[in-house]
């Protein structure tokens, strides 16, 4: 099983969850998140005056799939978060160990199903 994390733009958010639904991995959690990545500072207006700000908002999807969804849940990331621009964001693939559903019991790649 793989954890899967992806770090996008608030505004990818509906098109990469339609499309992860679309591609049969309907279970995500998605988290705000803010940070800085390549894209440093911006300046923004608050009542008349102009504030330089490090911190971008972005949401962040994080995906518990078995290993042969892999590649597809990548793909739909990559398809639907991405316009080929600084500050699009990351994906990240960590190993997960185990999972257990609580309801039932239910353990490994049952409990993701």
């Amino acid at each position: 099983m793989k954890k899967v994390e992806a770090i996008i733009r608030p505004s990818k958010l509906k098109a990469v969850q339609r499309g992860l639904k679309e591609a049969d991995i309907p279970c995500i959690t998605v988290i705000p998140v803010k940070g800085t990545g390549m894209q440093k500072s911006f300046s923004e207006r608050y009542r008349g005056t102009e504030q330089s700000l490090i911190l971008q908002t972005r949401v962040m999807i994080v995906c518990v799939i078995s290993d042969i969804h892999l590649e597809k849940c990548i793909n739909v990331i990559k398809d639907n978060a991405s316009e080929n621009q600084i500050g699009d964001g990351k994906i990240f693939i960590y190993n997960v160990e185990d999972a257990i559903r609580l309801s039932t019991g239910a353990q490994g790649n049952d409990a993701i199903i």
